[in-house]
């Protein structure tokens, strides 16, 4: 592997499928940090902090390597929906969702040998009401487990239209 080469620092496979999309040559090697932050950090700035914690962990271990690292959060009524530890809760979470505008937050980190980039987006996303047997049916369906707010956008496309 080329010392310049990237690392993903994330098991997420949307992730793994986004930048192998756009051609890049990289290697996954999840940083497995605990993702702890300070109650008294700013909602929006959650994942920022958490992509650099990840990303910081790795680039000790991997100086001389592009490390890149993100991380998501979905923001309801100033509440973070981190991923679901069970079919319950997940379903619980999409509930809370349904008919109401969230927001998802990803920060990003991205650190090479002279540089250190963190940034985030932000989107806007309303759910329209949703029945329990859509819930039930979503999360039997697409396992969320290991998304925040217990679900992927794109695999809502086209379900409910």
């Amino acid at each position: 592997m080329k010392n310049n080469s990237i690392i993903l620092a994330s098991a997420s496979p949307r992730r793994k499928e986004l930048l192998a999309g756009i051609g890049y040559d990289f290697e996954v090697i999840p940083s497995n940090v605990e993702e702890i932050y300070s109650p008294d950090l700013a909602l929006e700035k959650v994942p920022e902090y958490l992509a650099e914690l990840k990303a910081d962990s790795l680039a000790k271990l991997h100086p001389n390597r592009i490390i890149l690292a993100a991380d998501t959060v979905v923001i309801l009524e100033n509440e973070i929906l981190g991923k679901p530890t069970d079919v319950a809760e997940a379903i619980e979470m999409i509930r809370k969702l349904a008919s109401k505008k969230h927001e998802v937050v990803t920060g990003v980190c991205i650190i090479s040998e002279n540089n250190k980039e963190v940034f985030s987006d932000k989107t806007e996303v309303y759910f329209h009401s949703l029945t329990d047997h859509e819930i039930e049916y979503y999360v039997n369906q697409y396992q969320p487990m290991d998304k925040a707010g217990a679900y992927g956008v794109q695999e809502w496309i086209g379900y409910v239209a």
